[in-house]
C-alpha cells in the first residue's frame, strides 16, 4: 500500500476512532455517532454508485429489525445493481461493507437494497419457509428447498426455530447448498 493511501486510511481511522471504541465497548452510540456512521455509509455508496453513473440517485435511510442500518438506493434502471437472483447485489454489499469497515475503523452493520429488492426477497424466502414446512408436516416427509445464499437459509432457520412439529438443516456445497425441513 502507497504511504499516501496508507496516510488516509489511518487518519479515517484516526477520525472515528472514539465512536468505534464506545461500540466495541458495548456502549449505545448516540444519535450523532449514527450520523457519522450514516454519512460515511452513503458517501461510500455513492463512491461505488458513481460507477454506475448512479450516484446522485435517492438513497433511503431506515433502521433494520436486527439494528443495522438499512441504505436503499431508490432509482428506476438500476436492475443491472441487484444481478440474477440477486448475487450482483450480494457481491455489492460485501465490497460496500469492506470498504466502510476500512473507512470506520470497526464494522458496522450496514445493509444496501435496491429499489426494496432485499425486503421483497426477505418476505418471499419466510413465506416460502412456512409453506415448505406445512407441506413437510401434512406429507410427514422431508421438503428440500431451492439453493439459496448463507443469508436466505439463516433466515429459513430463525423462521421455523420456534416450529415444533419441524427441523431444518442445510445440505450441499455451495452454491448449491439448500434447505431440508423435515416433519418430526
Amino acid at each position: 500500500m502507497s504511504d499516501e493511501i496508507q496516510d488516509v486510511t489511518e487518519g479515517a481511522v484516526a477520525e472515528y476512532a472514539e465512536i468505534a471504541a464506545r461500540y466495541k465497548a458495548g456502549e449505545e452510540l448516540s444519535d450523532a455517532d449514527l450520523d457519522t456512521i450514516a454519512d460515511v455509509a452513503v458517501s461510500v455508496l455513492r463512491d461505488i454508485l458513481y460507477h454506475f453513473d448512479a450516484q446522485d440517485s435517492p438513497i433511503d435511510e431506515y433502521d433494520g429489525d436486527e439494528g443495522e442500518l438499512i441504505l436503499d438506493v431508490t432509482a428506476p434502471d438500476l436492475a443491472v445493481l441487484i444481478g440474477r437472483h440477486g448475487r450482483t447485489l450480494e457481491s455489492l454489499q460485501t465490497l460496500f461493507s469492506l470498504l466502510v469497515s476500512r473507512k470506520l475503523g470497526f464494522r458496522y452493520p450496514v445493509a444496501v437494497d435496491v429499489e426494496g429488492y432485499k425486503s421483497r426477497r426477505h418476505d418471499k424466502v419466510i413465506s416460502m419457509a412456512h409453506s415448505a414446512a406445512s407441506r413437510a408436516v401434512r406429507q410427514h416427509s422431508k421438503v428440500s428447498l431451492p439453493p439459496m445464499s448463507a443469508y436466505e437459509r439463516r433466515l429459513v432457520h430463525i423462521a421455523l426455530r420456534d416450529n415444533d412439529r419441524v427441523d431444518t438443516h442445510s445440505e450441499g456445497t455451495e452454491p448449491e447448498r439448500r434447505v431440508v425441513i423435515t416433519a418430526l
